[in-house]
């Protein structure tokens, strides 16, 4: 799993970045998946997001 930013929606506020144990977002004026292949599908970040911006998608 990896979370997918939708970056038309997202407001750049960094509550998914602050909230990922791993490092995985990072946000300059929106949220950036930046190391997909750390991300151990948690899904802090989604819950941290308040305008939902984030989903995750299964890796094949």
């Amino acid at each position: 799993m990896h979370p997918v930013i939708n970056t038309d929606d997202c407001i750049g506020c960094g509550a998914c970045a602050d909230a990922c144990p791993m490092g995985v977002i990072e946000v300059e004026d929106v949220a950036t998946v930046v190391d997909a292949d750390s991300c151990v599908g948690c899904e802090a970040c989604l819950g941290a997001c308040p305008v939902e911006a984030i989903t995750e998608i299964a890796e094949d």
